[in-house]
């Protein structure tokens, strides 16, 4: 088994989910007493958000290599970016170290594919639905993405920042991301995309109509399979 290198913190609620769901998946492909071989670097989030906000990305991104440089020497075969947004750094972490960096949104645009999805609606923190870091690396693989609208951004982008992050689950808030998925499924989307770790804490496959494709699990199952099939 290969050791997984988590950079984690963004928020720390969603990266225990991770830490929990690759352990969870390592046992139950291995049994037994397995469980995951990896090492999580935990950044303070307050840093981060305060670097997204500023739009300080070239700092976010050498402040993100030097922890992926630091899992590196620990030892880890790969590495994972606990995080949809911070995505935004990713070919920099990339070029910063010497093992590969599993993009979340490559691993997430395969399983929309594998699903027989060509038009997929996108909800995450408005970095990830504005800007085309992750939009670009999604329609790379021939998937056609649908945005909510400026409203709708707002609305979900608050969520996730005013209460996912802090471990807060509204259902009123849960309501509302159904109904911006209802409306992105009436302009044609025929699945969604859950682009921020935090929104799986909310919206899980029976809550909507559509398909749901949460980033979360996805990003864990494709660290596993690395871990466990590499070398």
């Amino acid at each position: 088994m290969k050791t997984i290198g988590l950079i984690g913190g963004m928020s720390w609620e969603s990266s225990a989910i991770l830490y929990t769901l690759i352990n969870r998946l390592v046992a139950e492909r291995l049994g037994g007493y397995h469980s995951a071989r990896c090492v999580m670097t935990s950044v303070d989030f307050a840093e981060i958000e305060s670097m997204q906000s500023r739009g300080a990305w070239a700092e976010a991104a050498a402040a993100l290599s030097e922890e992926g440089r630091r899992l590196e020497r620990a030892g880890v075969d790969v590495l994972v970016l606990c995080t949809n947004t911070m995505h935004k750094v990713a070919d920099e972490i990339a070029a910063a170290v010497g093992v590969p960096l599993l993009h979340i949104a490559d691993v997430t645009a395969v399983a929309v594919r594998d699903a027989g999805v060509e038009r997929v609606g996108l909800l995450g923190t408005r970095f990830t639905m504005e800007q085309d870091f992750y939009r670009d690396r999604i329609t790379g693989h021939g998937i056609e993405v649908v945005l909510p609208d400026a409203g709708e951004r707002d609305a979900i982008h608050r969520v996730i920042y005013d209460e996912l992050v802090h471990g807060v689950v509204r259902d009123d808030s849960r309501q509302e991301f159904r109904r911006i998925i209802d409306s992105l499924a009436s302009r044609g989307a025929e699945g969604v995309i859950l682009g921020c770790t935090e929104i799986e804490m909310l919206i899980g496959n029976n809550d909507v109509d559509l398909p749901v494709f949460p980033t979360t699990r996805i990003h864990a199952e494709a660290a596993v399979e690395w871990a466990l099939t590499q070398g």
